[in-house]
């Protein structure tokens, strides 16, 4: 795995040929549990790593689009499993846990649900106030520009706009960990205003 802008943040990535974009998913490395985040599956080398770093305690889902290989993961590594509430009833995964808006996961991630993405429920991750996680709702094709989930994938794309409003007025955002594109790794309040802006014309 990769050391991301924080020593406790690791990720690994997987290139999609379809989109010409990578895929992402994040470790947090904490005293009580580590966290994964949308967890793709896992090379021998990244798995050694994961378990040098004290392995995972809690795997977190963004949206029902992003399971990956968090079913087996919890498997072979006993992890629980959180979701996004909004999509229990249709989520292909069983989970330990429902997470809703605005709902502490573990001690200084916090979860905010998005409204219009293309599922009901998708959740975008806020890290210690200053890294937020996102799914599919924001991303980034170009290095540097956050840019929305195409409207022909959007249920409702004033909502989504609104989420993203939303996600844009929180304070202090430094990065930007996509889960489709680029990570940005400083400046990431400004990339979301930008991109706030940039829906508004």
């Amino acid at each position: 795995m990769k050391q991301l802008h924080r020593k406790d943040l690791f990720g690994w990535s997987e290139f999609n040929q379809e989109r010409n974009l990578d895929f992402h998913s994040v470790l947090w490395v904490r005293d009580n549990g580590n966290v994964l985040i949308d967890p793709l599956p896992m090379s021998e080398h990244d798995h050694s790593h994961l378990q040098s770093l004290g392995g995972v305690s809690f795997i977190v889902i963004t949206n029902s689009d992003h399971c990956r290989d968090a079913e087996h993961l919890a498997e072979v590594t006993g992890a629980a499993i959180y979701g996004p509430a909004a999509e229990e009833e249709t989520f292909p995964l069983v989970c330990t846990r429902w997470l809703h808006d605005h709902e502490e996961i573990v001690p200084g991630l916090i979860a905010y649900q998005l409204n219009g993405s293309k599922t009901p429920g998708e959740l975008a991750l806020l890290l210690e106030h200053g890294t937020l996680i996102t799914g599919d709702l924001i991303r980034c094709h170009v290095g540097g520009e956050l840019c929305l989930l195409p409207d022909a994938k959007l249920t409702d794309k004033n909502k989504a706009v609104q989420s993203v409003k939303r996600i844009a007025d929180l304070p202090d955002v430094k990065a930007v960990l996509t889960g489709d594109g680029w990570p940005l790794f400083d400046h990431g309040s400004e990339a979301l205003h930008r991109l706030v802006k940039s829906l508004s014309h």
